[in-house]
């Protein structure tokens, strides 16, 4: 049993958001899907029998979906970092969840329900932690620069002499 699962809060779109992010991963699933009784409907003003939460598992991770209505909303101080090791993978993830959504800078992207996510290398932590600082200062100043990530670009920067 997984301990600590996110919620997210949707409007009305749990069920359409847990659908699409099981879209976009590879190793993912949709797991059950619970609805309003006559109790929830009348505290949360849903319809009775409408969806209150979707659980779904992204990667060995399980999310919970909840349509909770529009009082809250996402913001970038939470993200889900997607670690990518090729720029096939990047240019994939990048184009899934950045459609219908908008492009941030430096890998962050928010997803059509405004979700934020970041698309990340691994490898460049160790470019960025490099005792050339130099080097450090060159990978950090090409991340900056960049939307959707770009590999070679961020390489040639920490190699150039």
């Amino acid at each position: 049993m997984q301990r600590i699962t996110p919620c997210l809060w949707f409007d009305t779109q749990a069920e359409e958001a847990a659908k699409f992010y099981v879209s976009v991963f590879k190793h993912s699933k949709l797991g059950p899907i619970t609805r309003y009784g006559d109790a929830g409907a009348q505290v949360s003003g849903r319809p009775t029998g409408s969806v209150m939460t979707v659980t779904f598992e992204i990667e060995g991770q399980e999310f919970v979906a909840l349509n909770g209505g529009p009082l809250f909303k996402f913001t970038e101080a939470v993200s889900f970092m997607v670690k990518c090791e090729t720029q096939a993978e990047i240019d994939e993830m990048w184009g899934k969840l950045s459609e219908g959504g908008e492009e941030g800078p430096c890998g962050w992207l928010k997803d059509k329900y405004g979700l934020s996510w970041q698309i990340v290398v691994p490898a460049w932590d160790e470019m960025l932690r490099d005792k050339d600082s130099e080097k450090s200062e060159r990978v950090m100043a090409a991340i900056l620069q960049m939307s959707k990530p770009d590999m070679q670009q961020v390489q040639q920067a920490y190699e150039e002499r």
